[in-house]
């Protein structure tokens, strides 16, 4: 079993901008695409950003044990991680990078044990958080208001991760962040 890099926050922390960042800088680094069952937003693609399946091709999958974890994070969305994607970049020699959500990032935890980094990226504010989630233009007023719910029992998860991160400033961020994933690679 290879080592794996966690990384899990509410929606709009920052995540996904910090793993693009590392993923630069880390060669040995590998982004595993994680499967849903929602349809793509913007500009997103299938096997790139995620593997979109239709919500029975995602329970399929399910019943067929297809996925090292999976769960329905919204009502009728699910989101997994696929057998299939640890085995391709472990048998590659490479580090698996999750970007999760959350409760997702627990699970994956327990599963790797010693041999994950798990790291909660914090946003400076829940304020801070909607306004992100505005800005990004993706998501319709309720669906914030949803995301934003969800952020505050969220953010009383980042305890039972191995380290948390604040995205105030990008770069210190992703600057605090090397430092902690030099550290996991040397061990």
């Amino acid at each position: 079993m290879g080592k794996v890099v966690i990384f899990s926050a509410p929606s709009g922390s920052g995540k996904t901008t910090i793993v693009r960042e590392l993923l630069k800088r880390f060669p040995q680094f590998e982004f595993s695409v994680s499967a849903t069952s929602r349809a793509p937003r913007g500009c997103e693609r299938h096997g790139c950003d995620y593997h979109f399946m239709t919500h029975e091709e995602f329970m399929r999958a399910v019943a067929e044990n297809r996925f090292v974890e999976w769960e329905e994070v919204y009502q009728g969305t699910c989101y997994g991680t696929l057998r299939s994607e640890v085995e391709r970049i472990w048998a590659k020699g490479n580090i698996i990078v999750f970007d999760v959500d959350v409760i997702g990032g627990i699970n994956l935890k327990r599963i790797f044990g010693a041999g994950a980094c798990s790291i909660f990226v914090m946003p400076p504010s829940i304020g801070e958080l909607r306004r992100r989630l505005v800005c990004r233009g993706t998501d319709a007023p309720e669906v914030i208001d949803r995301r934003v719910a969800k952020a505050e029992f969220e953010l009383t998860k980042a305890p039972e991760f191995d380290h948390v991160v604040v995205n105030d400033c990008l770069d210190e961020a992703v600057c605090g962040t090397c430092s902690i994933l030099d550290q996991f690679i040397a061990r």
